[in-house]
């Protein structure tokens, strides 16, 4: 044997014998002294029956020994609604948890319950339950805490032997036969077409409304989607919506609210968490009125029948925050709003798409969208699409009117035209505030863009300063230096705005009077 293999066997027989003496690998037990990230989890809002988010407990040993706590356990064991993962295991007890010295570990934390089994005809419920460390004289708790919701389920039917869920068949074309869709969902029954503010309402895939039926949503209804779900209204039925003025506009209670179906504070305002709310070809006389419609994808989609003699779409009083696409998507559509505020689109906030029919009164319609690069602006006007041929096909933009409006955001310019002169395409604004500033003359040779043309620009302001409240948190008040202050046509003045006060002339432009903001 060479002196090298003598010497590295030597070396490797002394390392080994001096790992195996080292009293840092001997575990002591718990002495009852760990350290909580938090004494208190608390999982947030979750409705019956849908699992929460994971929430994190770090725990730290802050001594100089390295230590085994003898029991991790949920204190109401394996009857527990809580679930925990410890180090990467889980379960709901576990025992000889090591941790080293000045080291920590992350315990994770959900939960799922059914409010029936807990509390008989409650609709809310606080259900507790701790994470015990050890027992005895050294034991240690961290309290759970979650307020669970009852709700009003709504959901396609699967399957049980192939597992496929219950799709859609609806006349999609109009030609009187019905179509199969790939949309998941079903029709609402007679007894599920008054959706009342009882309990919330929580849909999955598309709730639609059948022919001929008509969907009531009452005051202060809440409606929750999950992921690609939606209202879906088909030919000849409606939607009414009916909510009303809120005192209260923090909580607006009165107010009909379509939002997702996760109610951690995480997700408040996380855009495209379900669907949009659908009106399809052939459905009739809709009316919004007093809704909040937040963090879809399309707030609403409302397509054909410009030419029906009353508009397909009726909104008023209402707001659309939030969508990762479009606030209103129209395509050949007919849609009056007045008092209706859109902000915060992926796309447009609004978008009248394949001509059709719009008139805008008093609304605000700003897009300041901080999530992502968008390419089209607050507004968009179009007159055709282009087909599988690659050939425009043109729908006569009948009229698109905006009247004692405010079109802005954080983008330039913020109204944009596509169309062929092949047919109509008509549009005014009149008495807007309009951010629009060509300084680079990239729209000088567009005639849509002359705003020297009193036939498509009447009295308007561009490019001042609306002195929104703060518009990235969605508060588009206006305040008393802003340029739309006493700038609307006595011709298109609407009572009262959109929080119930009282227009006078000269009014102010938008969906809001102007107020004075109260530092905090």
């Amino acid at each position: 044997m060479t002196k090298k293999i003598i010497y590295f066997v030597l070396t490797i027989g002394i390392l080994m014998s001096w790992s195996s003496c080292r009293k840092d690998f001997d575990f002591e037990p718990s002495s009852g002294n760990l350290g909580f990230s938090k004494d208190t989890i608390y999982l947030d809002t979750i409705f019956s029956n849908i699992g929460s988010s994971t929430y994190n407990l770090k725990v730290y040993n802050r001594s100089d020994d390295d230590i085994s706590i003898p029991t991790v356990r949920l204190s109401q064991g394996e009857s527990s609604n809580y679930r925990l993962n410890v180090d990467g295991l889980p379960g709901k007890e576990f025992e000889n948890v090591e941790l080293l010295a000045n080291d920590s570990l992350f315990i994770f934390v959900e939960t799922t319950a059914d409010i029936q089994t807990l509390a008989l005809n409650s609709l809310e419920f606080l259900y507790t339950d701790a994470i015990e460390f050890d027992s005895g004289n050294q034991l240690q708790k961290v309290e759970l805490v979650t307020l669970i919701k009852d709700a009003v389920f709504i959901y396609p039917n699967r399957d049980n032997t192939t597992g496929i869920v219950e799709t859609l068949t609806f006349d999609v074309d109009g030609d009187g036969t019905d179509d199969e869709t790939t949309l998941q969902g079903r029709f609402l029954e007679d007894d599920e077409l008054t959706f009342t503010n009882e309990k919330p309402y929580v849909i999955y895939g598309y709730a639609a409304v059948d022919q001929g039926d008509v969907l009531t949503v009452e005051a202060g209804a809440r409606v929750h989607f999950h992921a690609n779900s939606g209202l879906l209204v088909t030919n000849n039925a409606s939607l009414k919506v009916n909510g009303a003025l809120s005192t209260d506009q923090e909580t607006l209670e009165n107010e009909v609210i379509f939002e997702g179906d996760r109610l951690e504070p995480l997700f408040e305002d996380i855009p495209g968490q379900w669907g949009t709310i659908w009106l399809y070809n052939g459905s009739i006389d809709n009316d919004i009125d007093y809704a909040t419609i937040k963090n879809g994808t399309v707030g609403i989609l409302s397509e054909g029948n410009f030419n029906a003699t009353q508009d397909k779409l009726t909104i008023t009083n209402s707001q659309i925050y939030n969508s990762s696409n479009f606030g209103i998507l129209g395509r050949a559509t007919s849609i009056t709003a007045e008092n209706v505020v859109i902000n915060a689109s992926g796309q447009s906030s609004f978008a009248g798409t394949l001509g059709g029919k719009y008139n805008f009164t008093h609304c605000t319609i700003a897009n300041y969208w901080n999530n992502s690069f968008r390419q089209f602006p607050a507004v968009f006007l179009n007159n055709y699409v282009t087909d599988e041929n690659n050939l425009d096909q043109g729908i006569d933009l009948i009229e698109a009117n905006f009247n004692n409006c405010i079109i802005f955001g954080n983008d330039n310019p913020e109204i944009g035209f596509d169309n062929i002169t092949s047919h109509d395409f008509n549009f005014k604004f009149t008495n807007c505030l309009i951010r629009f500033q060509d300084t680079s003359g990239n729209f000088s040779s567009d005639d849509n863009y002359l705003i020297s043309n009193t036939e498509l620009y009447d009295d308007c302001v561009f490019n001042s300063n609306p002195d929104f409240e703060s518009p990235f948190e969605n508060k588009l008040r206006i305040g008393a230096d802003s340029a739309a202050n006493g700038e609307a046509s006595d011709v298109f003045i609407i009572a009262s705005d959109i929080l119930g006060a009282t227009r006078t002339s000269p009014a102010d432009l938008g969906a809001y009077k102007s107020t004075i903001f109260v530092e905090d």
